[in-house]
């Protein structure tokens, strides 16, 4: 199993495999991003009406009933105090939602309804007007409609089936933007920054030689290994007509560090780069601990008048694989592969072996578990 996860894993890097390949060209908008242009989460407090009995029980989740209160009030409805309402078809939510950059008031947006109570399924509900807040506590859109479920479920005489979840959904365009969110981009005198999305400075150098190279004179100088300062032009359309020539030029990145990532729930392991190994010896053996038990009857000589007993005696036996010391040595990624399927370790014993190579300083590489 391992040979074959390993094998695959070095198919799919055969460029690597061969040491420190030539890096191929990328625009710089793969590379990096300009600063201040992102995304901004949007959260929210609503309530999904029209559920056919599937909603929160109020008693458990007061919450609800409150907040319907509320909403009824609102709207000219008052409930009088104490009323107990036992409410089937509604359930509380949580709206979530994505505002990107240069988003503008009447655009609209995909949100998700997540249940925050006990309601069973949120299929067939519609979500009531809800406000869509940022981190600043501003209201920046206005979610509402049906929700689509991809779930179903059924149940009959104390049985049921379900397929997926049912307590969330989304909403396609179900909010409209009502605030944009002010983007300070190259206003100071037309500074703009780079952050690259992997810092490096080989390739920061090689970005600033690029553009400047593309321009014709020194229009970018970098500030340190992961930002580029820039000189745009004042006026706004010339602005963007720079930016978008930026984002287009060609730059051969650094090389890759060497990395090898171990994943300790599937027991997936993966290598990139030119991963080496310097000579190191290695034994890894195993413990087998068995413990059986096996019934045994005592019987007394006869006329001794004892009585006839039956127990249980427990055998252990503790037996250890052998872990003959193997040489593992190599400056490819495929002469690594080959040592480490010379040992005929599974992946979990793989972790245990490219961890202990490592703290022993034979692993040229980074180990990333995750």
């Amino acid at each position: 199993m391992l040979r074959a996860i390993i094998t695959l894993l070095f198919i799919a890097s055969t460029a690597l495999s061969a040491g420190l390949a030539p890096a191929h060209a990328e625009r710089i908008k793969d590379l990096a991003d300009f600063a201040g242009v992102r995304s901004n989460s949007l959260v929210g407090y609503g309530l999904v009406v029209g559920l056919d009995g599937s909603g929160d029980q109020t008693m458990q989740a007061p919450f609800t009933g409150q907040s319907m209160t509320n909403m009824l009030a609102q709207l000219g409805v008052t409930i009088p105090p104490g009323t107990n309402m036992q409410l089937r078809n509604v359930a509380a939510v949580m709206v979530t939602a994505t505002l990107p950059a240069f988003a503008r008031p009447g655009q609209e947006l995909d949100v998700v309804v997540s249940s925050m109570g006990n309601a069973r399924s949120l299929r067939g509900g519609t979500l009531l007007m809800t406000p869509l807040k940022g981190a600043d506590g501003q209201v920046y859109a206005l979610a509402q409609g049906n929700l689509l479920i991809n779930g179903a479920s059924a149940e009959s005489q104390g049985s049921s089936a379900v397929i997926n979840q049912q307590a969330g959904g989304r909403i396609s365009g179900g909010a409209t933007v009502e605030r944009s969110v002010a983007l300070d981009l190259g206003r100071t005198a037309g500074i703009l920054q780079l952050n690259l999305k992997e810092a490096d400075f080989t390739t920061a150098l090689n970005m600033v030689n690029r553009i400047n190279n593309e321009f014709g004179y020194a229009v970018a100088q970098p500030l340190d290994g992961g930002s580029i300062q820039l000189q745009s032009p004042t006026d706004t359309g010339e602005r963007v007509r720079f930016m978008a020539r930026v984002e287009n030029i060609d730059v051969t990145p650094a090389a890759a560090s060497p990395r090898v990532v171990l994943n300790s729930r599937t027991g997936s392991v993966v290598l990139s780069g030119p991963v080496t190994l310097r000579q190191a010896a290695v034994a890894h053996g195993n413990l087998s601990v068995t413990i059986d038990r096996r019934p045994f009857v005592s019987q007394p000589p006869a006329l001794s008048g004892g009585d006839t007993v039956v127990g249980e005696t427990t055998d252990i036996n503790i037996t250890q694989e052998k872990g003959a010391l193997q040489m593992v040595e190599g400056v490819e990624l495929m002469e690594v592969v080959q040592a480490l399927n010379s040992l005929g370790a599974t992946p979990s014993d793989l972790m245990a072996i490219l961890q202990a190579l490592q703290a022993s300083g034979a692993l040229r590489a980074e180990l990333e578990i995750i």
